[in-house]
C-alpha cells in the first residue's frame, strides 16, 4: 500500500520508520513517501501562504503551491484525504475501508487551513481524529497511516486484528503475561486452565463488561445487534 503525505514538516514523519510500521516498510508491505509542499513553491523565499482575502488572523496556505505538490504524486487510483477538524470522525470501519486502497494521498493543513479552491479540486474526503484543533494535520495523518497500516495483509497476524478493540463491535478483553503473581495479584485461575473453550468464554464475558464499563454507548449499539448472544452471556 502507498501512502503520500504532503506536509510542510516532512521530519515530523521520522517516527514512523519505527516499530510496527518500520518493520511493515522493510517487507515492502507499505510504502511512505513525505513531500514537503514548500519544494513546489516557485517564490525565491520559498512562500507557501498568504493573508487571507475578507481579513482575519493567521495566514491561508496558497492553492498552487499545494496542487503542484499533488501533481507530483498523483496517480489514477489515489484517493485524497484531507486532515481536517471539519472532517467526518475516523472509527474502525473506515480504517478497515481504507487499507483496502492502493494509494492513499494525506493532506496536511497548517496555520488558517489551506485554500478552499484547491481543496474543492483535489480532494476526495476530509477526516478528523477528533472534536479538537491541532496546529497541523501532521499528528493526524500519523494516525491514519498507523491505523490503516495494521490492517494491510501481512503487517500483523490475523488473529492480532480480529480480537482487538473495536474489531468486534467491543473493547478488547484484559490481558495478563509472567510473572503469575504480581504485588499479591494472581493471573485469573482460568487462563491458567489450558481449557480453550472456557478461556473465550470467559474473554468474551469479560469483552462485555470491560465495553459495559468504559463504553456503555458502544455497548448499547452492540446488545442491539446481539442482543441473544448478550443476554446468554
Amino acid at each position: 500500500m502507498q501512502f503520500d503525505v504532503l506536509t510542510l514538516f516532512p521530519e515530523m514523519f521520522e517516527i514512523c520508520k519505527q516499530s510496527i510500521l518500520g518493520k511493515a516498510q522493510e517487507k515492502d508491505l507499505v510504502h511512505i513517501r513525505v513531500v514537503n509542499i514548500r519544494d513546489f513553491s516557485e517564490n525565491k523565499h520559498k512562500k507557501v501562504d498568504d493573508t487571507p482575502y475578507g481579513g482575519g488572523a493567521g495566514m491561508v496556505m496558497m492553492p498552487d503551491v499545494v496542487y503542484r505538490a499533488y501533481q507530483s504524486v498523483q496517480t489514477e487510483k489515489a484517493k485524497v484525504i484531507y486532515l481536517s477538524p471539519q472532517g467526518k470522525p475516523l472509527n474502525q470501519a473506515k480504517v478497515e475501508e481504507l487499507s483496502k486502497e492502493e494509494h492513499v494521498i494525506l493532506l496536511c493543513g497548517h496555520y488558517e487551513g489551506i485554500d478552499q479552491r484547491v481543496l474543492d479540486k483535489i480532494v476526495d474526503e476530509e477526516i478528523s481524529i477528533g472534536d479538537y484543533v491541532l496546529t497541523g494535520g501532521e499528528l493526524p495523518a500519523m494516525v491514519v497511516i498507523d491505523s490503516v497500516s495494521r490492517y494491510v495483509e501481512g503487517v500483523l497476524a490475523k488473529d492480532s486484528v480480529q480480537e482487538e478493540s473495536f474489531s468486534q463491535g467491543l473493547l478488547e478483553y484484559p490481558q495478563y503475561t509472567r510473572p503469575e503473581v504480581f504485588e499479591n495479584v494472581k493471573v485469573p485461575e482460568v487462563l491458567l486452565s489450558g481449557h480453550h473453550e472456557n478461556i473465550e468464554k470467559w474473554r468474551k464475558e469479560q469483552a462485555l463488561q470491560v465495553t459495559y464499563q468504559k463504553r456503555p454507548d458502544l455497548f448499547e449499539t452492540y446488545q442491539k445487534n446481539h442482543e441473544k448472544e448478550v443476554l446468554e452471556t
